[in-house]
């Protein structure tokens, strides 16, 4: 019974995450955002080709997307499945960031699921992870200007930190008040590593204009510039 739930969780989230909001945002500004800037439906590729309200409200609707999904599964779990509450708002977490990356009806081309594992993080109400990604993110893109970078580096502090609270019994189950035991946990920090493991594979190309010092800086981008790049 268990194992269907997760998979019940899964496909909830990934049905939130086919809700496109870079994309349904440039139609209804009479453009296919897909055709411009990386080809990205995503916040950052909005934010390039569109500005900076296009960013703000692609970022917004992509992260409270997740949070929803995990709301659902945080008052679903509470109710029902207690023993499990942790582990159904990951899959469900998870499931948005599939859905959100690989939508079926755009041809499984979709964004890279940065704003949607923001969302599931605070969907969590872990605040240490919360302001530990928050400020590493304002820090690195401060810094370097490589959004792609501060991503990655807020994906895998999510897990490094998630890992070390879990290791030092940071975590109590908030439906039973009983801690989690340690099958829950490695199942929490393989879901989190799935996390991360999306990211990195959706970035791929940004890694390596990144170790080449060609990735693209925000802000940076030419105006002219902002037709697909092949």
């Amino acid at each position: 019974m268990e194992i269907i739930i997760r998979i019940l969780c899964i496909v909830i989230g990934y049905c939130f995450g086919l809700i496109q909001t870079a994309y349904i945002y440039g139609k209804l500004h009479g453009i296919d955002i897909r055709e411009y800037g990386s080809g990205n439906s995503g916040t950052t590729n909005a934010l390039r080709v569109l500005g900076k309200k296009a960013g703000l409200v692609v970022f917004l609707g992509d992260l409270l997307k997740a949070v929803a999904a995990c709301v659902l599964a945080r008052v679903i779990g509470t109710l029902f499945f207690p023993d499990i509450l942790y582990p159904m708002i990951l899959w469900s977490g998870l499931g948005v960031v599939i859905g959100h990356n690989f939508p079926f009806y755009m041809n499984f081309k979709g964004g890279k699921g940065i704003a949607a594992t923001a969302g599931v993080v605070l969907g969590l109400l872990d605040w240490h992870i919360i302001v530990i990604c928050l400020l590493a993110f304002i820090l690195c893109v401060a810094i370097t200007r490589y959004v792609s970078l501060g991503s990655l580096i807020v994906v895998t502090l999510f897990w490094v930190t998630f890992f070390v609270e879990g290791m030092h019994g940071a975590y109590v189950n908030p439906a039973t008040q009983a801690a989690y035991t340690n099958h829950q946990l490695i199942e929490s920090y393989v879901i989190i590593f799935l996390f991360a493991a999306l990211a990195f594979y959706r970035h791929k190309a940004n890694i390596v204009r990144l170790v080449h010092g060609q990735e693209n800086k925000i802000f940076s981008k030419k105006p002219e510039d902002t037709q697909k790049e092949e």
